[in-house]
């Protein structure tokens, strides 16, 4: 065990600047060592690990539940969830890319089409009727 300093400020410095073991200090060390011996002991009671691991099981069975009881509130309000948000977003998605995918070959048939009717100034090409052909 480390000894005790006898000093009233909390710590006296030395001339390197390092501070000599304050007596908080060495009563925390003192519990630092008894909690990992407590803990050491605790690990190796086979019923206190039993406990332990029944306590989590139980947690994790009453999170599931409170889960599944949140969902039926969330129905009941008419409210979505998460997994409906996720859900909607794979539409999104899906939509996103099919419109990309739509703009694409509009823009191939705008630009074929051009290459096919001669320019007539601004505005595009007009159709007989004066109208602007897209």
């Amino acid at each position: 065990m480390a000894k005790r300093a006898d000093t009233k400020g909390g710590g006296s410095r030395r001339a390197g600047g390092a501070s000599e073991p304050t007596f908080l200090s060495w009563l925390l060390e003192l519990g630092e060592q008894k909690l990992g011996q407590v803990a050491e002991e605790l690990v190796a009671n086979p019923r206190i690990m039993d406990a332990l691991g029944n306590a989590f099981r139980k947690a994790a069975k009453t999170k599931g539940q409170m889960d599944r009881n949140m969902q039926m509130l969330l129905n009941l309000l008419n409210l979505p969830s998460k997994a409906d948000y996720e859900v909607l977003l794979g539409k999104l998605d899906t939509l996103q890319g099919s419109l990309t995918n739509l703009n694409i070959k509009v823009d191939r048939i705008l630009a074929q089409t051009g290459r096919d009717r001669a320019p007539t100034g601004q505005g595009g090409a007009k159709a007989p009727g004066g109208e602007v052909d897209l």
